[in-house]
């Protein structure tokens, strides 16, 4: 049975003229945002919508475009027939990946010392993910600062209290964590690398690997009985 979240469903809607995409999975979504889409957030669903103040023509080629990225993508997607296209976009590894390849590295760490080069790469000074940021969220901020409506000074200020606090927090907390790792030069109990090599003291003809065997949990004893009383 296909998944359902490979579907989706873009069409101006029949009651608002809105131009609404329904459907699809998380990778959907962050498709739809690059495709210019805004999330709209709700208790029982995620939907999109095209942003306001867009022209008809603009949320056509908006649309158009998110049609074939999808369909790039694998999904399955309905759509008005103003927005049906044979186009097939070419995908690109998003920046996210790079850093979502992190969580695989510490995944399969196997010492504590591959699990702090991976976290290097978040906590590099110059150039770690956290650094760069901080650089981010500056950024947007000073946007903000001239941007002309009476909430912009608001939203800047919150956005370097965000970086001065929250997220120096979150960087000194995993650096340290980070140089803990480093020190300690230890093995991960729980994971092993398999070097796929027999040695010559081992006894069993069918072995392929020097790996223990697994260990045994001993079997947990039913606990005592209670004595009765005796009459």
């Amino acid at each position: 049975m296909p998944r359902t979240e490979r579907f989706l469903d873009i069409r101006r809607d029949p009651h608002s003229d809105e131009l609404l995409a329904r459907g699809g999975d998380s990778e959907a979504h962050s498709i739809l945002q690059r495709a210019g889409f805004v999330a709209v957030v709700r208790v029982h669903e995620t939907y999109h919508r095209a942003p306001t103040g867009l022209a008809e023509d603009d949320e056509s080629r908006l649309a158009t475009d998110a049609v074939g990225r999808l369909r790039a993508a694998g999904y399955h997607v309905d759509c008005d027939a103003d927005f049906d296209t044979d186009s097939r976009p070419a995908s690109y590894l998003p920046l996210g990946s790079s850093v979502a390849h992190v969580t695989e590295r510490l995944r399969e760490a196997a010492t504590t010392d591959e699990a702090a080069d991976a976290l290097t790469e978040l906590t590099a000074a110059h150039d770690g993910v956290l650094a760069a940021l901080e650089e981010v969220l500056t950024a947007t901020a000073d946007f903000h600062d001239g941007l002309g409506q009476a909430a912009d000074p608001y939203i800047a200020r919150r956005l370097r209290y965000l970086a001065d606090e929250h997220l120096r927090v979150i960087r000194t907390d995993l650096s340290e964590i980070r140089n803990q790792l480093a020190d300690r030069h230890a093995p991960h109990p729980g994971r092993s690398t398999c070097i796929g090599e027999v040695p010559s003291t081992e006894q069993e003809r069918s072995a392929v690997c020097a790996c223990p065997p697994p260990s045994r949990a001993l079997p947990v004893p039913p606990p005592p009985m209670a004595a009765g009383l005796r009459r």
